[in-house]
């Protein structure tokens, strides 16, 4: 179970939200809490207005709407019934069992899960304090309610037998497929919650495996100066695809803004998590040498994801860990200069083995000269079938000779061979002048 509060300045605006979802017949108004009579005999009129008739009781909370949502493993199909009794169990967890509120169920996902819609002012005109409401009551009441009614833990289950990447929605976007908002949506409201990540490319390592990319443009984009951000789909090749979405246009408004103010809350990260990635690392190489691609399917049957950068000529130059198990995220040099993208390669096999063979190869028919041709047909068609044939005297040894300098990788310019140097001898007492 993942829970999710969103505050707000507007209440039609995340009520209208929920309740243009009826509309559309892919979201149903399932219960209320506090309301007079039951939610299927009520209009949008009486469901909106004992909302605001209690926000008149103090108009100085101007943040006064409250958003919640709370997700269930995709195993999990239940009940109208349990689903209220997990939705009233939380409210009143929270400190808001006595407020009005409204739940909703949508269909839009491949993973059960509820809204609900209340407000923060109460019936005697003061407000309910919302500062670190996630940590200090929202996380206790989510364990509590896991046990209660024996859901799906969030954390995980360490001792689990299959710790690869398993999607909390139905899969990695698959573009085309559904409405690319909706699945964006989807894939932001489990990650963002659950995992600790403290940058950008710390969040980006996650969304990744979902095929989605949180963009802030060129560094010399006037979207980068402004501190803009979009959303992306990618392609299985990692590659954008598809039109961007921006931030802002999301309802729970995963804008640059509210992800600094996540990457500051995540940033103490638990010694107990960075030591368990670490020793998965050194763990694999305690084994005969391993390349990098050894290495990311070793880390993978330990719940990690290995995520490298590389520049634009293809060098890699840094590498995120994501680790599944604990919801936690970590660039390479936060674990120590041995676990930065350098060191990693420095400790893996550079080449395996049958790249070398092939490299090993290559280089010794380099240094190989190889005659189609016979040697007799050379020496033949440079010096007449004579030699071919052996018909002149002593041309066989001639021929062997000259097969041998032809087919040499170097040679003498001016060398030949004894034989065919035709001197005369000079007579006895023979002139030069005559």
């Amino acid at each position: 179970m993942v829970a999710i509060i969103k505050s707000g300045h507007s209440l039609h605006k995340i009520f209208y939200y929920n309740e243009n979802k009826v509309k559309e017949n892919v979201a149903e108004c399932i219960g209320a809490g506090n309301y007079p009579i039951d939610v299927d005999k009520m209009g949008l009129t009486l469901k909106l207005n004992l909302f605001l008739k209690q926000l008149e009781l103090n108009e100085n909370v101007k943040r006064n709407s409250v958003h919640i949502s709370i997700n269930f493993n995709p195993s999990e199909n239940y009940s109208k019934d349990k689903l209220m009794a997990i939705a009233d169990s939380y409210m009143e967890k929270i400190g808001f069992g006595e407020q009005p509120y409204l739940v909703y169920q949508h269909h839009d996902s491949g993973h059960t899960h509820i809204h609900l819609v209340s407000i923060n002012v109460q019936r005697d005109g003061t407000r309910i304090d919302m500062q670190n409401i996630g940590k200090n009551r929202s996380e206790p009441a989510r364990k509590e309610i896991e046990e209660l009614f024996g859901l799906v833990k969030a954390q995980g289950n360490i001792n689990s037998t299959d710790l690869n990447l398993k999607p909390i929605i139905s899969g990695k976007i698959q573009y085309g497929r559904s409405e690319s908002k909706k699945a964006i949506t989807n894939v932001l409201a489990q990650v963002l919650s659950s995992y600790k990540y403290a940058s950008l490319p710390e969040l980006n390592a996650v969304l990744k495996q979902y095929n989605v990319l949180a963009d802030r443009g060129n560094e010399d984009s006037r979207m980068f100066k402004a501190k803009g951000l979009i959303y992306r789909i990618l392609d299985d090749n990692g590659k954008p695809i598809g039109v961007p979405i921006k931030a802002s246009l999301f309802y729970n408004k995963p804008t640059l803004k509210f992800l600094e103010g996540k990457f500051k809350s995540n940033s103490p990260n638990q010694i107990s998590d960075i030591r368990r990635v670490k020793n998965a690392i050194d763990m694999a190489f305690l084994r005969t040498e391993i390349s990098l691609t050894d290495l990311v399917k070793i880390l993978e049957k330990e719940g990690i994801n290995t995520v490298f950068r590389k520049n634009a000529e293809g060098l890699l130059y840094g590498v995120t860990y994501v680790d599944h198990t604990t919801k936690c995220v970590f660039n390479g040099s936060t674990l120590g200069k041995q676990y930065s993208a350098k060191a990693i390669q420095e400790r893996c096999a550079s080449i395996n083995t049958d790249e070398q063979k092939m490299t090993n190869l290559v280089n010794k028919k380099i240094h190989e000269i190889k005659f189609e041709t016979p040697k007799s047909e050379i020496v033949a068609a440079l010096f007449g079938d004579d030699f071919r044939d052996n018909k002149y005297v002593g041309s066989s040894n001639i021929m062997s000779q000259l097969a041998e300098i032809i087919t040499q990788a170097e040679q003498t310019a001016n060398y030949l061979p004894y034989e065919l140097r035709n001197k005369k001898k000079k007579r006895k007492g023979q002139s030069n002048n005559r």
